[in-house]
């Protein structure tokens, strides 16, 4: 077989047209989202207030395990899609690892991120419903920059709580939304009942995205013809960044790359659960036994040190109760450099999967990812994001083993996003001024006491 490129493209007739719904395939599928007002599994007319129509339809749907995209979505993803599988040559050089590695780079597109596969299907949705308003939460800013640059595309009103700590650390990230025409508050804010009661309790606190998405969802509720829309965790936003892993999918049959160990960053779980998608139904199905490995921050170690329960997702306790590893939605992590993977609970369908013995789980303390970061960028050319930044540390791990070994494996990971909003990080690193925390087992008791306590 020829060499394989250095960058894998896929043509513009051979992208994926569908969207992959892994719990078609499941043998167990995650426990439903609860009412807990009832203490009823959630139903359409439950989730309407909040979410717009055909996205709650994605969200309750476990039967179809393709879910055609529409025409118009397709479009919009042409502008930047489809996106490069690149075979890292330089890093396995610079290694001297017998490891294949490949990342599936998700930069290309002003967003600077994997988040506008999602933003433009979601805001799509609310155009069609005849929404002219919409909320949302954004931690590192990626998700709020990707939502107005969809909500800009339809002509659609957008207001974005963004996580106080990251606001303050990345504010270019809030001019890019307002050039974009969106509204960026920091979170927790004086602007809405919650932010005000979050204030009161936590003087001074950065925020979390916990605490973003309880604003966002009271705006939403008291604003006419206006929704709620999440960047990650709910399953109708992996289901729409599935675009990743078919991509990634259909460039690894075409060059017949069997990947021994997919990895991905970790925070809600949306670009890890797209990437891994159609791959995940062949191991489920017992076609392959490639491994899967979720990375976390050791500040905010849901999957590593959470617990599997039922718990609400966001700090003022207004979202249906969600079964999934959480470390309590009252948890308000410390304030590291990769915003977007500081949420205190993980996707359902992902923390199903890893209950279930299909996933592994580690985490980092920053230090060690930034050393990775830089690692990466000074042989293979891309100034990566803090989160994407914690899969390169886990893939440059994997790989040594792989020379101490001689494994000869093939890996995978996702490069969610690009770096260059987050030079005020980068600067911390590399001062010297930059420190770790890891939570100790008291402070997460506390994030525990939180909890609800169920009967069901």
């Amino acid at each position: 077989m020829a060499k394989i490129p250095y960058k894998i493209y896929l043509s513009e007739s051979e992208m994926p047209t569908q969207w992959h719904n892994v719990r078609a395939v499941m043998k167990e599928l995650p426990d439903p989202f609860i009412n807990p007002a009832t203490g009823k599994a959630c139903t359409f007319d439950d989730l309407r207030p909040v979410f717009c129509d055909d996205l709650i339809e994605q969200e309750l749907n476990t039967k179809d395990l393709y879910i055609d995209i529409p025409g118009e979505i397709m479009d919009f993803y042409k502008m930047y899609r489809p996106s490069p599988l690149v075979r890292a040559y330089n890093l396995e050089r610079e290694l001297e690892t017998p490891a294949e590695i490949y990342y599936k780079f998700e930069g290309n597109n002003t967003s600077g991120s994997h988040k506008l596969n999602s933003a433009a299907a979601q805001v799509y949705y609310a155009k069609k419903q005849g929404l002219t308003h919409l909320t949302t939460e954004t931690g590192a800013g990626q998700w709020g920059t990707a939502l107005a640059m969809a909500c800009a595309f339809y002509g659609v009103d957008l207001k974005v709580y963004m996580v106080k700590v990251s606001a303050e650390q990345k504010p270019h990230r809030k001019n890019v939304i307002r050039t974009y025409g969106g509204e960026g508050i920091p979170s927790p804010s004086d602007t809405t009942e919650i932010g005000r009661k979050i204030l009161a309790e936590n003087p001074g606190t950065g925020g979390s995205l916990g605490c973003a998405i309880s604003e966002a969802m009271e705006t939403a509720l008291k604003t006419e013809n206006c929704r709620y829309v999440l960047g990650s965790v709910l399953n109708h936003v992996l289901l729409h960044q599935t675009i990743i892993g078919q991509e990634t999918y259909a460039a690894c049959k075409k060059y017949d790359i069997q990947p021994d160990i997919i990895i991905g960053c970790a925070g809600g779980g949306s670009n890890l659960g797209g990437l891994i998608s159609p791959f995940m139904e062949d191991r489920i199905l017992g076609k392959t036994n490639t491994q899967f490995v979720a990375v976390e921050p050791a500040s905010c170690p849901s999957l590593t040190r959470g617990r599997y329960a039922f718990d609400f997702g966001d700090t003022g306790k207004t979202t249906p109760l969600m079964r999934m590893y959480t470390l309590g939605s009252g948890f308000i992590p410390s304030p590291n450099h990769a915003g977007g993977l500081r949420y205190h609970g993980m996707s359902p369908i992902l923390s199903k999967l890893y209950h279930d013995g299909y996933m592994s789980a580690v985490s980092y303390e920053q230090t060690k990812v930034f050393d990775a970061a830089i690692r990466f960028a000074r042989v293979e050319g891309t100034l990566p994001a803090p989160e994407s930044s914690h899969a390169i540390k886990a893939a440059i791990d994997e790989a040594l083993r792989c020379k101490e070994t001689g494994e000869e494996k093939t890996i995978l990971f996702g490069l969610t996003g690009t770096g260059y909003f987050d030079m005020t990080a980068y600067a911390a690193y590399l001062d010297g001024a930059m420190t770790d925390y890891i939570p100790t087992d008291e402070d997460l008791e506390k994030g525990f006491a939180t909890l609800p306590k169920v009967d069901f």
